[in-house]
């Protein structure tokens, strides 16, 4: 089960950080990741994590940016945004799979995040 939050309104240019807790069978999660979704849109990969070696993944459009990270002792993952765009405004998901990078089985409830200009 996971579960997201820490979404909020921010102006442009803002920080924020989400938060993705894990818990049930934590062990043997391979990855876990972000997506978001803005109004009208699809689905669009953000960043992800691997368990196993802390490597981590980007969108261009986040990279340099948005920095994915865990703390495994608290079986959470952070999103920590930075230099906030308007164009960021989406309800945020967190993911996890036990097999794959970038496609998920186990999903959290949205956190909505507001980037005003």
């Amino acid at each position: 089960q996971l579960q997201a939050s820490g979404g909020g309104l921010v102006q442009a240019r803002d920080s924020l950080r989400l938060s993705c807790k894990a818990s049930g069978r934590t062990f043997s999660v391979y990855a876990t990741g972000w997506f978001r979704q803005a109004p009208g849109k699809g689905r669009e990969f953000v960043a992800a994590i691997k368990s196993s070696t802390g490597s981590t993944y980007y969108s261009d459009s986040v990279k340099g940016r948005f920095t994915i990270s865990r703390d495994n002792a608290k079986n959470t993952v952070f999103l920590q945004m930075n230099s906030l765009k308007p164009d960021d405004t989406a309800a945020y998901y967190c993911g996890a799979d036990n097999q794959r990078l970038y496609t998920y089985d186990y999903w959290g409830q949205g956190t909505l995040v507001t980037v005003s200009s």
